[in-house]
């Protein structure tokens, strides 16, 4: 068609085509309100002819289903990614979550915070430390400091009653039980000198039954222990009877207060000696004299105990006097017939 023909077509265009009725382009070709041999039915028509005859030469372009399937999977593997992400970051919060933002009083820009653990989560739940089982007390401390001699402890002291119970309980001496260290008082610790009898220095442990289930259960121990293991264990029971007097020396106190002298030349100088026993009600006071210097003994529940330094070797036994309230004389060891005066 030329532009002449197109140009012509269009000028002779009349609007009211299509006014009765009709719409332009309704029906067929030929239909009512377009006529084939007017302007706009040729072109029409012609238009249809060669769109039919093109048809055949229009296709879709052919889906890029390689391309969609590649998108498909690629968005799965971002889509898992992404919920991996989501998993590690949930399983990476604690059991105890905790909400962190601005407090309301904080300065703005401020990160505080300001909740609490989550309710509905907490913490598994720990068991307490067990409680350490209570380890048996030991002997009760004596009176006074000066009981405790040489620096020696109290725990020292319970430790070295310990061992002589124990060496006592090995000898089998099942008819004297003694107990446990709980059981006792320590009376004395001093730092004992070895001699031709026992040789080899340590030190004195004196004790006392503290809570004697009967009278005749009431002990003193005097325990030598050397190098921590007990060397030696002396067990009386009260000294006291009918014709002994306010004071009452102890009877194998000679221990702790004299050297044996069999192969050597003398004692061995100076020398830490100690001087036990018991008094009644009536006493107050009592003193020790020993190598001529006198001491004042410390009253200790119903037991007196004293020690001191000797510079000298002697051959008297340390004298021992006893006072009532009012300073009178009550005991005099020279005037008891019981009390071995000199050394042997």
């Amino acid at each position: 068609m030329s532009r002449d023909e197109n140009e012509g077509m269009y000028e002779s265009w009349d609007p009211s085509w299509g006014s009765k009725g009709s719409k332009p382009g309704g029906g067929t070709p030929s239909g009512p309100g377009l006529d084939a041999h007017s302007a706009p039915g040729r072109f029409e028509a012609q238009l249809r002819e060669l769109l039919a005859e093109d048809a055949y030469a229009i296709a879709p372009s052919p889906a890029p289903c390689a391309t969609i399937q590649r998108q498909g999977r690629t968005g799965s593997r971002r889509r898992a990614a992404a919920t991996g992400v989501v998993l590690v970051t949930l399983a990476a919060v604690p059991a105890g979550a905790y909400a962190f933002g601005r407090a309301d009083d904080s300065p703005a820009g401020a990160d505080t915070v300001v909740g609490t653990a989550s309710p509905t989560s907490s913490a598994p739940p720990t068991s307490a430390p067990p409680t350490p089982s209570p380890s048996p007390s030991g002997p009760a401390g004596p009176a006074t400091p000066g009981q405790l001699a040489d620096g020696i402890t109290l725990s020292q002291a319970a430790d070295g009653l310990e061992a002589c119970i124990a060496y006592n309980s090995d000898l089998g001496f099942s008819h004297t039980d003694l107990g446990t260290a709980a059981d006792y008082r320590v009376l004395l610790a001093m730092n004992s000198t070895g001699d031709d009898n026992a040789p080899g220095d340590g030190i004195f442990v004196v004790a006392v039954r503290e809570k004697p289930k009967q009278e005749q259960d009431q002990l003193r121990l005097i325990c030598n222990v050397k190098d921590g293991k007990a060397s030696g264990v002396n067990i009386s029971g009260s000294d006291a009877g009918p014709d002994t007097g306010h004071v009452v020396p102890d009877m194998n106190g000679g221990k702790l207060y004299k050297q044996t002298i069999i192969t050597s030349n003398g004692w061995k100088l100076p020398f830490r000696w100690g001087s036990i026993g018991t008094f009644d009600s009536s006493v107050a006071k009592v003193t020790v004299t020993y190598g001529g210097s006198t001491s004042e003994a410390a009253l200790d529940h119903g037991w007196f105990a004293t020690t001191g330094i000797l510079e000298q070797q002697v051959t008297a036994a340390p004298r021992i006097k006893g006072y009532d309230a009012t300073g009178k004389l009550v005991y005099d060891s020279d005037q008891d017939k019981f009390y071995a005066k000199t050394l042997s």
